[in-house]
């Protein structure tokens, strides 16, 4: 007796709107992962950001660290000289810049109140306002009901606000300087260890020149830029002496760190310095000569001199940097607007070794990159 074999049907594909959907529900997983992923980093600032900050500073010195084991001195011994170096470097500019900025901090409501005086043909209607608002409360305080209690809310002084900033930054500070000792300390001990995360060679290539690739970015970007600002906040700083500005050592400071913020850096240090200038001066052009020598440095350094001293390589997308800016800036404040340009170059260096991602990575390039 011969029996047939049941036939067995070949699988079937599944139908297009099956993969529709399953293709709709993958981006809208990712999505909700992405927006989690902003908030847990929107909460989790006071950890994450001297992890950031430790992080890219022992990449920045990594190369430092490395070529001075070569020549026989141990990482650690390094690590600690180099930390050393550094706290040193903050803290005596924190402490010689805290007496200015104290001062400056105190003298803010006596800056507006000078400037509004020497603008006062556009605050005729502040004048009204402020005429209307002491009107009420003249009514308001003549109630015949004795048992009303009038609330007053005052604000914490600008003082205060600063020192508590100021205790806030340099705490993160101390904690990444800590971080990034360990971590320079350790030599390649992390290195190897994500080598051998990787069971393929290829992957284990890929993986060390990923890591290679950031740190040398990050070096070259963070020390090429650190040396343009320096110089020029003495070159501002020279002509706020040259003008008779006060203070221009503290100046050439503060254009130090605003520089580090693009865009945003330069028009808040050009701001400051006209306001400050119309209220020193009693002539508005000696003053308005303050924000435009001040504009006209800043538009060479920006225009002509970083992008030299950068190359091609390191130039990035125009749109890129300014929305990577805002981003980080709206989620942690300054202190994101700070660490954005590091975190774009890095995220630079992976999209172009990572295939699925070169057409960020080309995207993020500037139009003048080959």
């Amino acid at each position: 007796m011969i029996t047939e074999e049941p036939s067995v049907s070949p699988e079937l594909p599944p139908p297009q709107d099956t993969l529709r959907h399953l293709g709709a529900i993958r981006r809208l997983l990712e999505l909700i992962l992405l927006s989690l992923l902003v908030i847990g980093l929107y909460f989790a600032k006071d950890v994450v950001l001297p992890l950031l900050m430790g992080g890219i500073l022992a990449l920045t010195l990594s190369p430092t660290v490395r070529m001075l084991q070569r020549m026989g001195i141990a990482p650690p011994v390094t690590a600690v000289a180099l930390i050393l170096t550094l706290g040193t470097v903050f803290g005596g500019g924190a402490f010689i810049a805290s007496g200015p900025v104290s001062t400056w901090v105190n003298q803010a409501p006596e800056l507006g109140t000078q400037l509004k005086a020497k603008f006062i043909a556009l605050t005729s209607s502040v004048d009204a306002i402020r005429n209307a608002t002491a009107q009420v409360d003249k009514l308001t305080s003549q109630t015949s009901d004795q048992s009303v209690q009038r609330v007053t809310i005052q604000s914490p002084g600008l003082l205060n606000a600063a020192v508590s900033n100021a205790a806030a930054a340099l705490s993160t500070i101390f904690v990444a300087l800590v971080l990034a000792l360990f971590l320079l300390a350790s030599g390649d001990m992390f290195y190897v260890k994500l080598i051998e995360a990787f069971p393929k060679f290829g992957d284990k290539k890929r993986a060390l020149r990923i890591v290679y690739g950031i740190e040398q970015s990050v070096a070259r970007y963070l020390l090429t830029v650190t040396l343009i600002n320096a110089g020029l906040g003495v070159v501002i700083a020279i002509a706020m002496w040259l003008t008779g500005m006060p203070q221009p050592v503290v100046w050439g400071a503060a254009v130090f760190l605003f520089n580090f913020l693009p865009y945003i850096g330069p028009v808040i240090g050009i701001g400051l310095s006209g306001a400050v200038a119309v209220v020193t001066f009693p002539s508005l052009p000696h003053a308005l000569l303050v924000p435009a020598l001040y504009a006209a440095a800043a538009l060479l350094e920006g225009q002509f001199l970083t992008p030299i001293l950068l190359g091609r390589r390191m130039q990035l997308n125009t749109v890129a940097m300014f929305v990577t800016l805002l981003f980080w800036g709206w989620l942690w404040g300054i202190a994101g607007a700070l660490m954005a340009m590091p975190f774009l170059v890095c995220l630079k260096v992976v999209c172009d070794n990572v295939a699925p991602l070169r057409t960020l990575g080309n995207f993020l390039s500037s139009a003048s990159e080959p």
